[in-house]
């Protein structure tokens, strides 16, 4: 047991680690003696260091928050374009396909995995990088952030795109469900392809009466609706607690890491 164990973490490493990272044009904030880092992990926010701030909102420990702790941003900027973040995603997708491959599906093609988009599908790290967003520690802008999207030019997060091509020939659909507007399905379709997701049963964004349901409001609506068109939701993964809980969430979820927002 003990082996098998060794070899599963060893496997995680070494897909995380034999990988170019997709965002080494990013200049890491903290110098080779690490000294940045050091002090960032010193750094309090009322009385929580950084490294716990963000394992506390990663286990929805701390909820309902707006921005990124200004004494936090250098922290959270490291933590995402450095390696750790990588890591920590292709665990999350490795844990998962060993759950995946080990089912048996039924024949009529119901069965499916549900995914996020953002910071799930897609990584929106060039976006967030920029000086005016800062990781999220700045307000947030909703016409930038339009504008970014119809750039369509988001990368794929590598783990989940990975990971997406190891559940097609298993036999899984996969749908997508995001609280983007429907008004920018082109876009969202346009990047989604461009970053390698060339087939899915579903996308399914927000129609205009949905604007203004919080997102665990709407993903369950939609989840619901699937479950009801005798779909099998076997997976669900995404960034925010807000995409796999609520109602029919599906049989297993799995929750990446994202310390730069929180959603409702």
């Amino acid at each position: 047991m003990e082996a098998t164990l060794f070899f599963f973490f060893a496997n995680i490493l070494l897909l995380s680690t034999s990988r170019a990272s997709p965002f080494q044009s990013h200049l890491l904030l903290h110098n080779s003696d690490g000294a940045a880092t050091a002090a960032a992990n010193h750094l309090h926010v009322s009385q929580i260091s950084c490294p716990s701030w963000r394992l506390a909102v990663e286990t929805n420990n701390i909820f309902g928050w707006d921005l990124v702790p200004e004494a936090c941003e250098d922290y959270v900027a490291n933590y995402m374009l450095g390696c750790q973040y990588q890591e920590d995603s292709f665990a999350v997708t490795s844990i998962a396909l060993e759950y995946a491959k080990n089912l048996t599906l039924g024949e009529d093609g119901k069965d499916i995995w549900v995914f996020d988009i953002d910071e799930t599908a897609l990584s929106e790290i060039d976006y967030y990088s920029q000086p005016d967003v800062a990781f999220g520690a700045k307000e947030f802008n909703e016409t930038k952030k339009n504008e970014y999207l119809k750039e369509a030019k988001a990368p794929p997060l590598p783990a989940v795109l990975e990971f997406y091509n190891n559940l097609l020939p298993l036999g899984y659909k996969i749908v997508f469900i995001s609280g983007t507007s429907e008004s920018y399905r082109e876009y969202r379709e346009l990047n989604m392809k461009r970053a390698g997701y060339h087939t899915w049963e579903k996308l399914l964004l927000k129609q205009t009466s949905e604007h203004g349901t919080t997102s665990v409001t709407f993903k369950s609506k939609k989840r619901t609706e699937l479950v009801e068109a005798g779909y099998r939701i076997i997976g669900n993964m995404g960034d925010q607690w807000s995409d796999i809980t609520g109602s029919n969430v599906g049989n297993r979820t799995f929750k990446l890491p994202n310390p730069m927002y929180y959603i409702a």
